[in-house]
Order: C-alpha cells, then structure tokens, then sequence
C-alpha cells in the first residue's frame, strides 16, 4: 500500500481566480524542499498538495517536517493511498494502517466523500470502516465518539481513496513569493528574525542585511548573526545574507559629532545602505524588527528621523509589539537562544551615555553637515560581501 503526505491549503483555498497562481507558487517550493529527501511527484487537486514518493528511498518522516514548515500549508498527514473501493480500504485498515494507530485506546472514524459518485455515503464508510478496525486490534481499541484518542480519516476524491490518522497543524501563511520581496536588516538580537519569520509567513521573499564592526565585533558575532539567519531560512526559504562593514563609519561619527547624536546619525547612514542595497537586489521594501519605545532610537520622533531617508516603505511587523510577544515567537521558532548569546552586534559599539530620544531633525542635519555623508556611504558599500543560507543544517 502506498504511503503519501497530504498538505491542507489554508488562506490559498480563498484566493478566487488568483489560486491557481499561489498553488503554483506553493508545489515550486515545496519541490524545492523536498529535493534532498528523495523523487517525489507533487501535485494539487481539491484543495489539498499530494506528496508522493517515486522511490522506495525516499525519506518520508523527513518530506513530512519539510511540508509541516512550508508557509502556504495549513495542515499536513501522512496517509496510505487505496483503490477507490469500500473491499479495498477495508482491507487496507485492517492491515497496513493499524500501525499508525498502535497503542490507541480508543477511536473514532471520519469519512469525507469528494467524489459524490461513490455508492457509500459517509455514514456507511464510517461503520464499515471501524468495524474493520475493531476486527483487526482484536478489542485492545474501543470506539469513543465524543473524546477518542486518535480520529480515522477516510477520503474519497476523484482518483483515490486516503486513510490517515488525524492530521499536524502545520505553519500556515502565503506561499513563499506570492507577495513580493523585502531586504530584512538582521542584528544578533531578539527581534529582527522575528520580524523576518512574520513577513516570510505573509509570502515576502527575505533577502537580509547585516551591518558588523570588525574588529570591535568578533567572528563569532558574525557566526551568530549567520546562524539565525539560518533558522529564519528553515521557514522563509533560501535567504541571501549581505554584510556591510560599519566599521569607519562609527569611527569618524566618534570623532566628529556629538556623543548625543552618535546612533542617530549611524541608524541614517543603516537607512541609506539599506535603500542602496534593496535597490541593488530588487527588493520592494526593507523590513526591521523596531518596537516602537523598546529603546531609545525606536521612539516616534527617531523613527520618523531615520525613515525620512528612506525612498522605499519600511515594515516593522512588530511596531505594536512587547517584548514578552516577540520573545514567545522566537521560543516557537528556535532563535531565542541563539539571540541572546553574548556576542557583541555594531549597535553596542561606541553607544552614547545619553542618546536623544526626541530629536529635532534639522539638529540632526546640522550634525551629518560635519560629514561627507555621500563618500562614507560608498566606501562602506564597497564592503558588501554575500553569504547564503540554506536553512538546511
């Protein structure tokens, strides 16, 4: 009997006449995760992605996480594929399925007729079905209805009959692509892998920025940074990773202006690489994981003074945000212990005693006056080196 993973769509079900487009886009990715675990033919009929193996090496428990962390998939279950006849999947339940339901008190079974020319009604698939079942665990199950420990499912669709035992939430969201793409700037910390994760689940494509300051930041600050993108890359897909050396800009901002404006003026000069670089690779907006009074450069009035550079929109999913939410996602995403390894980013070199938290933007002007902004600018983007990652570890 052959064994296939089925993926539930979730928001793709209600997209009309575009769904076939975010379908399409849904198979090209999950064919693309699926490539290390084997052949597998991937297709999509009634609302639902059908994964299956070509080969008996294929890892099927491996395809199974792969879907599960695929943004586009509301629900994943592993299934057997039976001939669409009732002797058929009875025979089928009674052999090749029970062990997917070994140790199981109690159950129940549900049945999903598709395929309205099937000559039993839900109801009878159902009873014959658990009979099946209770024939073959030879009373070590008990049928419970209202709170069983495990639920049968059989379908009928057009071409075939399916038998699961229940199915895995899966991560929900947009396929991966369908909404265009944005240039996340990536710190070490908590939140920017967070806000990265949020817009990937919306179907943005992630390219990342990271900005260091060797030496005043070590290797191992740079080795973090790469690892986070990494798990952001399990669930967004292939990510590039641009890196930006800050490091003569800080120098010269240290040595020249007031102490007061030093992050400031280093989160302009953030914004223009950034517009620079999302330009560069075709990116529609630049994403950043500012919580709006978390410190003192995201208050209102510095935000409104870095974002005045900006010639393209700035998402900040967790704009609304407190740190007990943001921190709960990156428990639920597996980058909170990595964030907060004590490895030093570029915004805790040279910090102020005492920043301005509401700055006045032509005081801020008058400061960037003392610099040649546009030279700085481009002798820092002739650093750009670029890091791929996989989300494969």
């Amino acid at each position: 009997m052959k064994k296939i993973i089925l993926c539930k769509f979730g928001e793709i079900a209600l997209k009309g006449a575009n769904r076939a487009y975010f379908e399409k886009l849904l198979k090209v990715e999950l064919k693309k995760r699926l490539r290390a675990f084997g052949k597998f033919k991937i297709y999509s009929a009634q609302s639902t992605v059908y994964i299956e193996p070509l080969e008996e090496e294929c890892d099927m428990d491996a395809a199974f996480g792969a879907a599960k962390n695929t943004f586009g998939v509301s629900a994943v279950q592993m299934a057997l594929e039976a001939p669409k006849d009732m002797d058929a999947i009875i025979e089928a339940v009674k052999t090749d399925f029970m062990p997917y339901i070994e140790g199981a008190k109690t159950f129940k079974v549900e049945a999903k007729r598709s395929d309205k020319k099937f000559p039993l009604e839900s109801p009878e698939i159902c009873k014959l079905a658990g009979g099946a079942i209770l024939e073959a665990c030879r009373g070590k199950m008990k049928v419970d209805v209202h709170n069983p420990e495990v639920t049968v499912r059989v379908e009928i669709r057009d071409y075939a009959a399916y038998i699961c035992a229940g199915q895995v939430r899966a991560i929900g969201g947009m396929p991966q692509g369908s909404n265009g793409k944005g240039l996340l700037l990536l710190s070490g910390g908590i939140d920017s892998p967070v806000a990265g994760y949020l817009m990937a689940k919306r179907g943005v494509k992630i390219e990342s920025l990271h900005f260091e300051s060797f030496p005043y930041t070590s290797e191992r600050a740079k080795e973090k940074v790469l690892d986070l993108a990494n798990k952001v890359a399990s669930y967004a897909g292939e990510m590039n990773v641009h890196i930006i050396s800050l490091t003569h800009i800080q120098e010269v901002l240290r040595d020249t202006i007031d102490e007061d404006y030093f992050t400031l003026v280093l989160r302009r000069f953030m914004m223009r690489l950034a517009m620079k670089v999302a330009r560069k690779y075709w990116c529609d907006a630049v994403i950043t994981g500012e919580s709006i009074g978390q410190v003192a450069s995201q208050t209102m009035q510095a935000l409104v003074v870095t974002d005045i550079i900006a010639d393209m929109p700035v998402f900040r999913p967790l704009i609304g945000n407190d740190k007990e939410d943001i921190i709960k996602i990156a428990r639920e995403i597996d980058t909170f212990e990595t964030s907060i390894l004590p490895y030093e980013d570029c915004c805790t070199v040279f910090t102020p005693r005492h920043p301005r938290t509401r700055p006045e933007l032509a005081k801020v002007e008058a400061q960037e006056a003392l610099l040649d902004v546009d030279a700085l600018v481009e002798e820092a983007f002739e650093t750009l080196d670029t890091v791929v990652v996989t989300g494969i570890e």
